[in-house]
């Protein structure tokens, strides 16, 4: 079995802020994948008991850097 390749940065409620905390992540060359609960992708977005919660995955390799980036784009 291959190892897994990406690794969990973050978890955000909400997708608005996780798209743009990809797009970031990826003006600096790092890779991100979003994952989340298909009913909170609605039009009308469910945030009830974690259904809005979308995990940002990104490869191991660069994830010490990822969270580096992270901790800038929370100060804002």
């Amino acid at each position: 079995m291959d190892e897994l390749q990406w690794e969990l940065l973050t978890e955000i409620h909400g997708r608005l802020e996780a798209d743009l905390l990809k797009s970031y992540l990826e003006a600096h060359g790092i890779d991100a994948e979003l994952i989340q609960e298909a009913v909170g992708r609605t039009i009308y977005p469910v945030t009830v008991n974690g259904l809005g919660l979308v995990q940002v995955f990104v490869p191991k390799a660069r994830a010490a850097e990822a969270r580096e980036l992270l901790e800038t784009f929370r100060q804002g």
